[in-house]
């Protein structure tokens, strides 16, 4: 009969069925779909099929390829397997090994680092290295509505305006309570208003253009000009911040107003503004400057 520990003296029926509990997936070609000739598995079973790192024998045993070569189980999951974030034993090769961001976790170990939820085919959220379900998410690291104090929930559209966030329902109007959106608004203590409800209620319009003004101006007269709007009356440039007198309600700067109004003194012939205070002497029809009002023999000052 022969010896039956030596693979050529088994008859060729047996062993494909020995092989086939051992081998079952080198028992398929893929080009015809057909069993591996006996013949075949005998030279198969002639050559050594052993762990490549203990090199013990794997025929009748469990065994994982890597890179097409075999390892006995113990030795695959003390080379190969990952170690979990959390509890950071192995993950073996019968256990499922889910990864995020080239870090590995055991199924049972992949949970919100805050609530222990499982994450396991769950939305989730990384925060400071650690996986927060969106829930926790979003109560720690998400915007508060500035109006109804509720979380921004991601994925949300929220608005933003002055360092401040709200839900885009909850950024409206104060008058008519519509969404203002990425329209133009005006704000108010009262309230952020789009512009035609501010201009409806608080405009005030500008005494040159006849436009609303929005922010600032300038009050003269009692009436109200834009800053740019605020011209000399004589050489158009802006008034806002220089000096200026006025003649007949309308301003002047200094130079336009010397040139065409300014009394000249007697004496200096300079002319006589009045500015900052500064006094001048009338006498006679005639104007000096205080510190020119004197006695035309010898110079000594006339003023009272």
């Amino acid at each position: 009969m022969g010896n039956w520990n030596s693979p050529a003296a088994l008859p060729e029926g047996m062993l494909a069925q020995l092989y086939w509990h051992s081998h079952p997936h080198l028992l398929s070609s893929k080009k015809t779909n057909a069993w591996v000739l006996a013949s075949d598995l005998t030279k198969m079973m002639a050559t050594q099929f052993d762990c490549q790192y203990c090199t013990t024998s794997l025929l009748g045993k469990k065994y994982v390829l890597k890179d097409d070569n075999p390892y006995c189980v113990s030795c695959y999951d003390r080379i190969f397997s990952n170690y979990c974030e959390k509890c950071k034993d192995p993950i073996e090769s019968d256990s499922k090994d889910l990864c995020y961001k080239g870090r590995h976790w055991h199924e049972g170990c992949f949970k919100c680092s805050k609530c222990n939820y499982s994450l396991v085919e769950k939305p989730f959220a990384a925060k400071d290295e650690r996986l927060l379900c969106t829930e926790c998410y979003s109560n720690e690291c998400s915007s508060k509505c500035f109006h109804c104090k509720r979380t921004i929930m991601p994925g949300s559209r929220k608005m933003e305006f002055k360092g401040n966030y709200w839900h885009e329902t909850c950024f409206v109007c104060e008058h008519c309570r519509q969404p203002i959106g990425t329209k133009p608004l005006i704000s108010k203590e009262s309230g952020n208003y789009c512009v035609p409800c501010f201009e409806k209620e608080f405009a005030q319009y500008c005494n040159f253009c006849k436009k609303v003004i929005t922010s600032g101006g300038i009050t003269f007269r009692d009436q109200l000009w834009h800053r740019e709007c605020f011209l000399c009356s004589g050489c158009r440039k802006e008034l806002c911040e220089e000096e200026f007198m006025s003649r007949d309600d309308y301003p002047f700067c200094l130079d336009c107003y010397t040139h065409l109004y300014a009394k000249r003194c007697a004496a200096c012939t300079k002319p006589i503004t009045g500015l900052r205070g500064a006094k001048f002497i009338c006498f006679q029809d005639r104007q000096w400057h205080s510190e020119c009002f004197n006695c035309g023999k010898c110079s000594t000052s006339l003023v009272p």
